[in-house]
């Protein structure tokens, strides 16, 4: 039997809940991935072309420091990672994330929960960051019920 890890990112803790809920379905550890510099209101205004998430976002080269790496990664064999979609791709904190371990052999399965928008191209975008891992499809996690979240969970 495979070892589980939900790392998540979540800015108003709405992935964080759906973390929780995928933790405790797939039989998973829980890590948080949490930013030097905490999020907020003002920082995540979209609407804000100067805002932080937005300048960040505007610029592919930008890796938002996190503040406390996992030290036993190696332990596990699968990771579900999970995040809120921004400007229709994953938060450059999970470019940060995923840059941070080597993940060769892992099987990586992303999460996403989302206000509207799909996952668009954010597999493929985070592939090329780590390619020697077994990248899995994305899924939204929106209004999955516990059911349905156990059943996916269970697939990897």
């Amino acid at each position: 039997m495979s070892k589980k890890l939900v790392a998540y990112f979540s800015a108003s803790g709405t992935t964080k809940k759906a973390a929780e809920r995928l933790a405790k379905a797939a039989g998973a550890d829980l890590f948080e991935i949490k930013p030097v510099e905490p999020y907020t209101a003002a920082d995540l205004n979209w609407m804000d072309k100067k805002s932080r998430s937005s300048v960040e976002m505007e610029d592919p080269s930008s890796r938002p420091e996190i503040a406390e790496k996992l030290a036993n990664m190696a332990d596990y064999d699968t990771v579900f990672i999970g995040f809120p979609i921004w400007w229709y791709v994953a938060p450059h904190i999970i470019n940060t994330f995923v840059e941070s371990y080597d993940f060769t052999g892992k099987t990586l399965m992303p999460f996403a929960t989302s206000g509207g928008s799909g996952m668009g191209h954010t597999v493929d975008e985070l592939k090329k960051l780590c390619p020697n891992a077994d990248w899995k499809t994305g899924k939204l996690v929106n209004g999955m019920s516990d059911n349905t979240l156990s059943d996916w969970a269970d697939m990897f």
